[in-house]
C-alpha cells in the first residue's frame, strides 16, 4: 500500500506542473488577478486561482486511486473530494469577485458539514492524565466544524508572501505523513502523499519570485485539507492527541492567535487586516523576501519535528516540552515585534534581571 502513496505523489506532482501554466492563462483570461495595495508585498499584478491546479492534481489522482481500489473505504476520500470541491468553489469566487466575509464563512461551514457528513469528525477526546477516552456524542459535529473553519482561515491568513502558505502547508502535510506511518494509518499516508505532490508541483511556479498566486482558492483548500487530516490524530493517540495537531499547524495557528490578541489590545475589530503578521515583522527586521519565507519554513519544520518527537515521549515529558514551546513562541513573538510595543514577558524578564542585579549589588556592599 505504501507503494501506492509514492505513485500518487509522483502523479499529482506531474499533474500540478502541467496544470499550473494552464490555470495561469485561465486566471488572466477571466480577470482573477491580484492588484498591489498598501498591505501587500508584491508590486505588480499577479494572476490568482493557482489553487485550482493544486485541487485538480489532487482530485484526479485521488479519484484514480479510488477507482483502482487503493482505498478500502470510499467515505473518507469522498468527503475530502466533495468538501474540497465546495471550499475551492468558495475560494475561486472570492478570487474573482471578492466575496464578503459572511459568504466566505458560509461556504467554509458548508464544506466542513460535507466532510462531517462523510464520517470524518472528532468523535472521541482523550481524557488528560489517563488512557481513557470520552465519547462527546452530538458535540462532535460543532467541534469538528469549528476546527475545520478555524484552521482553514488560519492558513489563509499566512498567505502573504510568494510560496509561504504552500511551503508551510507542504511541511505540515509531510509531518502528518510521518505520523500516519508511525500510527499505521495507511489511507491517511496515501492522501497526504497525493496532496504533497500537488503542492510541490505548484511551488515550482509559486516560490519567489512567483509567477502565479494560489489565491483564496488554494489557501482555503490547503487549510481545509490540513484541518481535516489533522482531525484523524485525535483518534490515534492519548493525551498528545490534543497537542499534536496544534504543533503540526503551529505557524498558522500562532500567527492567527497573536493577530487576534494584537487587535484586541489595540481596540481594533478582529476582522480588520494589519501589517504585523509574522512575515511582516521579519521583513521589517531587514530580511529579504526569500529569506523571510525560508525562516518561516524553518519554524514550521521545527513545529513539525516537535510534533513527531512529542508523539513518542511520555505524558509528563509532553506537558513539559509543550510548556517550553509555548514560552519560546511568546518570547519570539515579542522579540520580533508582533505586538509592536507591548512586550509583557520580555518586560517581566527585564524586571527580574534588574532586581537580581540590585540584590547582588546590595549583598556585595553589605559583605564589604
Amino acid at each position: 500500500m505504501t507503494e501506492a502513496a509514492w505513485i500518487g505523489l509522483a502523479l499529482s506532482f506531474v499533474l500540478a506542473l502541467l496544470l499550473t501554466p494552464l490555470v495561469k492563462k485561465f486566471a488572466i483570461k477571466v480577470g482573477a488577478i491580484d492588484k498591489p495595495n498598501q498591505r501587500k508585498v508584491h508590486e505588480r499584478i499577479m494572476p490568482r486561482l493557482g489553487g485550482l491546479a493544486i485541487f485538480f492534481a489532487f482530485a484526479i489522482v485521488a479519484i484514480y486511486m479510488l477507482m483502482t481500489g487503493t482505498f478500502e473505504s470510499s467515505n473518507m476520500i469522498l468527503g475530502f473530494l466533495f468538501g474540497g470541491a465546495a471550499i475551492v468553489l468558495v475560494g475561486a469566487l472570492d478570487d474573482k469577485y471578492e466575496l464578503s466575509p459572511k459568504w466566505k464563512l458560509l461556504g467554509q461551514t458548508v464544506a466542513a458539514a460535507i466532510v462531517v457528513a462523510f464520517g470524518v469528525k472528532i468523535d472521541i477526546i482523550a481524557v488528560p492524565f489517563t488512557d481513557s477516552y470520552l465519547d462527546i456524542g452530538w458535540l462532535s459535529i460543532p467541534i469538528t466544524m469549528f476546527w475545520i473553519v478555524a484552521i482553514t482561515n488560519a492558513v489563509n491568513l499566512i498567505d502573504g508572501l510568494d510560496g509561504l502558505a504552500a511551503g508551510v502547508s507542504a511541511i505540515a502535510t509531510t509531518t502528518i505523513m510521518i505520523l500516519s506511518i508511525i500510527m499505521g494509518n495507511i489511507p491517511v499516508f496515501i492522501i497526504c502523499a497525493i496532496l504533497l505532490g500537488s503542492i510541490i508541483g505548484f511551488l515550482f511556479f509559486n516560490f519567489y519570485p512567483a509567477k502565479i498566486f494560489m489565491g483564496d482558492t488554494g489557501a482555503l483548500f490547503l487549510g481545509f485539507m490540513l484541518a481535516t487530516l489533522s482531525i484523524l490524530g485525535y483518534k490515534q493517540a492519548a493525551f498528545v492527541s490534543f497537542v499534536i495537531p496544534l504543533l503540526i499547524l503551529g505557524v498558522p495557528l500562532s500567527d492567527t492567535f497573536f493577530a487576534i490578541i494584537r487587535r484586541k489590545l489595540n481596540n481594533k475589530p478582529i476582522s480588520v487586516a494589519d501589517k504585523s503578521h509574522l512575515h511582516h515583522c521579519l521583513l521589517r527586521m531587514g530580511l529579504s523576501h526569500r529569506n523571510t519565507v525560508l525562516v518561516i519554513y524553518a519554524i514550521a519544520a521545527f513545529f513539525g519535528l516537535s510534533a513527531i518527537i512529542l508523539s513518542q515521549v511520555s505524558l509528563w515529558a509532553t506537558i513539559a516540552l509543550f510548556a517550553v514551546l509555548l514560552l519560546i513562541i511568546e518570547v519570539g513573538a515579542e522579540s520580533i515585534g508582533i505586538f509592536r510595543r507591548k512586550k509583557p514577558l520580555l518586560y517581566f524578564f527585564h524586571r527580574i534581571r534588574l532586581n537580581t542585579k540590585r540584590y547582588l549589588a546590595d549583598r556585595y556592599r553589605v559583605s564589604k
